[in-house]
């Protein structure tokens, strides 16, 4: 007889990383966590993002046959991290500072069953073309920046503001695909990358 493979649960309530665990032909279930994600006063952002990673991991339940998938994501620039915007001019001054300049993104992902625990960080480099104070503010009359770190979406209209891309580009959407399926082989899930019936 086989050993059934763990259930995997995303401890993530980001529609973006649930639908690039699915381009992986992963089964899984949701559950959120709910931490406090107030920065340490100095704290460096791939400092940051591992620390949430592995704190939403700590917040969910794990059993035996649970493997948790947890991940935190920022925009750095300047050594600093930008969050999702507060409101519009939240999400404008991050855009005109994003301008013809490059920025780093920082994803760490975090796997843990019971008492073992793996994570890994990436970093992705972007560099934006020069907006237009006419161009932000059309992008901002749409849905896109609201909830995304540094207030653009790279897999959608905010792909129009990027020169020159250094890195994983899922790790910028949120969840690093090469990464993400190399660590759930480590805790026997294997990734199906095939279409059904096939």
């Amino acid at each position: 007889m086989g050993t059934l493979s763990p259930t995997l649960v995303l401890g993530s309530a980001s529609p973006r990383r649930a639908e690039l665990l699915r381009q992986l032909g992963a089964n899984f279930t949701i559950r959120s966590a709910d931490i406090d994600e107030t920065p340490i006063h100095d704290e460096l952002p791939r400092d940051y993002v591992q620390r949430m990673a592995r704190e939403k991991s700590e917040a969910l339940e794990s059993g035996n046959d649970t493997v948790l998938l947890t991940a935190d994501t920022t925009v750095v620039l300047d050594n600093k991290s930008l969050g999702k915007p507060a409101d519009f001019a939240d999400a404008q001054t991050m855009l005109e500072a994003l301008s013809g300049r490059s920025h780093e993104v920082y994803t760490a992902v975090c796997l843990r069953q019971e008492t073992q625990c793996k994570a890994v960080l990436v970093r992705t480099l972007v560099e934006f073309g020069e907006l237009s104070d006419r161009l932000i503010k059309d992008y901002l009359a749409t849905d896109e920046p609201w909830d995304k770190a540094g207030s653009y979406a790279i897999q959608g209209k905010g792909g129009s503001f990027v020169r020159r891309i250094d890195g994983s580009v899922s790790n910028v959407i949120g969840l690093p695909m090469l990464e993400t399926r190399e660590l759930l082989m480590q805790f026997a899930i294997a990734p199906v990358l095939k279409e059904p019936g096939t």
